[in-house]
């Protein structure tokens, strides 16, 4: 149910990704999961931990939206939540996703919480536009994702306090060692 009570909106296609592409200054994701079951990424998963190469062009097409981003003065930002020893879906993403996507020009960090308490942050991944949108991912205890739910009326402040706490507890994707 919605934060503010009304009917849920749930975000695909074409709708869910216009705000990829119509966001003006900016756009936050927190990730709190720490294995991720997307239907999309099954066969690059596999032949990641099959030890198969990295194919050439892998994410071009994200890489691409971030660096037109990136190019018009737009940030896009990730936190996400780690916790050691890393799953398996989580090494994926350190090794054929995340330094792509850094190439690309997103601003990547990481909040490892395998030492020390939960500073604060949701146990729900969500992305945030503009300092205005704010869209949570669904996902079952196994990963999958449930939905993507566009939240009416959201606290704002809340969602800016918690990317401020993510970010304040990271570090830079670079300087993150395993």
């Amino acid at each position: 149910m919605p934060e503010d009570g009304s009917s849920p909106v749930y975000l695909d296609g074409e709708e869910w990704q216009a705000y990829f592409r119509t966001f003006k200054h900016s756009a936050f994701r927190l990730e709190v999961h720490q294995t991720y079951t997307m239907p999309g990424e099954a066969e690059a998963v596999r032949a990641f931990l099959a030890g198969e190469p990295k194919p050439e062009d892998f994410n071009a097409p994200w890489h691409e939206t971030i660096r037109v981003h990136a190019a018009a003065g737009r940030t896009m930002t990730r936190a996400k939540i780690t916790r050691r020893p890393l799953t398996p879906y989580s090494r994926y993403l350190f090794e054929w996703c995340i330094p792509g996507n850094v190439a690309a020009g997103e601003d990547y960090q990481i909040v490892d919480l395998t030492d020390r308490p939960n500073p604060g942050l949701p146990e729900q991944d969500f992305w945030l536009f503009d300092e205005t949108t704010v869209v949570h991912l669904n996902y079952r205890p196994n990963g999958t994702q449930i939905n993507r739910e566009l939240i009416q009326g959201p606290d704002i402040g809340k969602y800016l306090a918690w990317r401020d706490i993510a970010l304040e507890s990271a570090v830079p994707f670079s300087a993150y060692r395993t």
